[in-house]
């Protein structure tokens, strides 16, 4: 699997390409849309984010539901703590 490193000091070049030879320009934009633009993006993934802790939440709670059920049928659940 690839890994993909972001140069977090520079926005605009965090996930560029090393092998890229051309940078493609954004258009200028008034630096108040610029700050509306990002904040827009900030809420989007915070609520995203907020949703996907929902999800993972409740996929949690089925596993522990199946983990319960199997030790009451007598089957010995073990953790990734316990195999080392």
């Amino acid at each position: 699997m690839a890994e993909i490193k972001a140069n977090k000091d520079n926005l605009e070049k965090a996930l560029g390409n090393k092998d890229e030879k051309v940078e493609k320009k954004a258009p200028e934009m008034p630096r108040e849309m610029e700050i509306g633009f990002h904040q827009g993006a900030l809420n989007t993934l915070i609520n995203e984010r907020n949703e996907m802790i929902k999800m993972i939440q409740q996929i949690e709670a089925v596993m522990q539901a199946h983990i319960k059920r199997l030790e009451e049928l007598g089957v010995k659940i073990r953790t990734n703590s316990e195999k080392q």
